[in-house]
């Protein structure tokens, strides 16, 4: 089993457009400024959530540098 989030995999991640890849990358980037926070002050329960929402982070930037670099195609608009 995959270390992330449910909803964050690559399969899925591939049929998101570029705004919603970049606003899933901010939702993600503050979760992980919150998880952060909780830790510094010892108010944090599952330390395993750090080490998934880091590696959702990285997930994201991955398809993202590689459809900029034309290795993985965005999604066809289908009307």
């Amino acid at each position: 089993m995959a270390i992330g989030t449910k909803g964050l995999e690559a399969k899925e991640l591939d049929l998101l457009d570029e705004a919603a890849l970049v606003a899933e990358l901010e939702k993600a980037k503050k979760e992980l400024f919150n998880l952060r926070f909780q830790a510094a002050s010892g108010q944090l329960e599952t330390h395993g959530r750090l080490k998934a929402v880091r590696r959702d982070i990285a997930r994201i930037y991955t398809i993202l540098r590689e459809r900029e670099l034309g290795i993985r195609t965005a999604p066809s608009v289908s009307e």
